[in-house]
């Protein structure tokens, strides 16, 4: 019998789900830095997932990315209303997306992230 490593967060029910299919799973509860660590790669992992997914596989990839989102929100103390407040004040801001406008090139190095830098936060 070979073991396969995978050493990521799964959702509360998946070992259950790998027992009744005869295999036994090994796991462990994360300490509370090291479940916001896997939470956050959690993350990258399912927006990448959502990002190769086929049209009728976006949907079920969209709720896996809301899944980790709202433990997200629970582990770092933040409500839906923060998050959405936040969004309100970078759009207003920055804009949305509605445009399409894609980046080619700028005239110097300057990283984009500065000028999030230089946004006053909502009070």
């Amino acid at each position: 019998m070979s073991v396969v490593e995978h050493h990521k967060l799964v959702r509360d029910r998946v070992p259950q789900l790998i027992r009744s299919r005869g295999s036994e799973p090994i796991t462990r509860s994360l300490s509370p830095d090291e479940y916001r660590t896997a939470l956050l790669a959690k993350l990258v992992e399912e927006a990448q997932e959502l990002r190769d997914a086929t049209e009728a596989e976006r949907l079920p990839e969209l709720a896996d990315v809301w899944e980790v989102l709202t433990s997200l929100l629970t582990e770092l103390d933040f409500s839906l209303d923060d998050v959405s407040l936040a969004a309100q004040f970078k759009r207003t801001v920055r804009g949305g997306f509605d445009e399409r406008v894609f980046l080619v090139t700028t005239s110097d190095d300057s990283d984009l992230r500065e000028t999030d830098e230089q946004e006053p936060v909502p009070a």
